[in-house]
């Protein structure tokens, strides 16, 4: 199971399915082939689609029912660590706003534990319009896991119609068994 990332669909390959749009705002959440306009390639060739945002806060959610992905009560509960990792960047000619936010939760869809990174802007003329990384991992959580929520989005700076927002790809939950 640790080679399994358990978020379906992490870049777009299927367009919008298996993702909750929480926030859809602007022109709404838009799948582009990389690199698309004003954009780097992806450090990883076998990425070829991303998620972007428009001039609105756009947020999109997966919770992952870790039962259902066929784990076990007995295997969730050793407390074994979950790397959940995610990508992004903008466009080298507007700036944009990031945010991610990932909640262990128990059979009550209770917060276990969190994870957020939160609204990160980022100015292309001093990010380098680089595609970027956010890793976190969850260690000694304790007993009940039994969901994961991950949630990411963002905007852009400018207002300008369109999608010239944030971008995301490549997102992952991994729990090492």
């Amino acid at each position: 199971m640790a080679n399994k990332n358990l978020l379906k669909n992490p870049n777009g390959d299927d367009g919008l399915k298996y993702w909750e749009l929480i926030k859809n705002g602007g022109d709404r959440w838009k799948v582009e082939d990389m690199p698309g306009d004003c954009g780097p390639a992806f450090i990883d060739k076998t990425v070829t689609k991303y998620f972007t945002t428009s001039y609105q806060m756009c947020l999109k959610q997966q919770v992952v029912d870790l039962l259902e992905e066929g784990l076990t009560a007995e295997e969730l509960d050793r407390g074994s660590p979950v790397t959940v990792e995610d990508w992004y960047c903008s466009r080298s000619d507007c700036g944009c706003v990031y945010q991610l936010t990932v909640h262990l939760l128990d059979k009550n869809k209770e917060v276990i534990e969190n994870f957020k990174k939160e609204r990160l802007e980022i100015d292309p003329e001093t990010d380098g319009c680089l595609w970027r990384q956010v890793q976190h991992t969850f260690t000694e959580y304790g007993q009940g896991l039994r969901f994961i929520s991950f949630e990411h989005g963002g905007k852009d700076t400018k207002f300008w119609s369109g999608w010239y927002g944030v971008r995301v790809t490549a997102s992952s939950i991994f729990l090492e068994l």
